[in-house]
């Protein structure tokens, strides 16, 4: 386990060095950080994308606000992979938005949330968060699913669901409190 930490420190002491010489403009320090972490992006893209072009147009799209943003990383916010994750993640999420409002594809929910296993979770936590999710009521697994698994916004949510904002909240506040209690937290 320690060689194991070792070596995603190493990696994330690597990636920062890249990071910081891509904040400053170096074209080659971006190149290494793409070949260094291109797989991982582009592999989390076509899990949630499930199509080759949308996964590859996603990765794209996330290296160019890598670039335009290296120097706003903020190491105690994560790792940089991380970081980067979470924005290839988020433009993935646009994506899936902005095609299912087009109706270019008929993408159903039950897509978007399957999803848990970008959490960096051990698999009993994974089993426990979904046996305390199983005992929400449909309408708060529903708001919370598409809230943190989608990142929608509130507003967003409320649209999806068809339901009052304050509603939204109010079942999205009240679910994470049931969680919290069922996870021990």
């Amino acid at each position: 386990m320690g060689t194991k930490h070792q070596a995603e420190t190493m990696e994330h002491e690597e990636h920062l060095k890249l990071l910081a010489k891509t904040a400053g403009g170096d074209e080659q320090a971006f190149a290494r950080l793409y070949e260094a972490t291109s797989p991982q992006l582009y592999a989390i893209c076509l899990k949630m994308l499930r199509r080759k072009e949308w996964a590859e147009d996603a990765t794209q799209d996330a290296y160019v606000k890598i670039w335009h943003n290296a120097g706003e990383y903020r190491s105690g916010l994560g790792t940089v992979l991380t970081w980067m994750v979470s924005i290839a993640r988020y433009r993935s999420l646009d994506m899936l938005r902005f095609y299912k409002v087009r109706n270019e594809q008929d993408i159903d929910d039950s897509i978007i949330l399957q999803h848990d296993d970008l959490l960096d979770l051990s698999s009993a936590d994974k089993k426990q968060l979904h046996f305390c999710i199983d005992e929400l009521e449909d309408s708060q697994k529903q708001a919370i699913h598409l809230a943190f698994y989608c990142g929608l916004s509130h507003q967003e949510v409320t649209t999806h669901m068809d339901a009052p904002l304050g509603s939204t909240k109010s079942l999205i506040r009240r679910g994470l409190q049931l969680l919290k209690r069922c996870l021990g937290i």
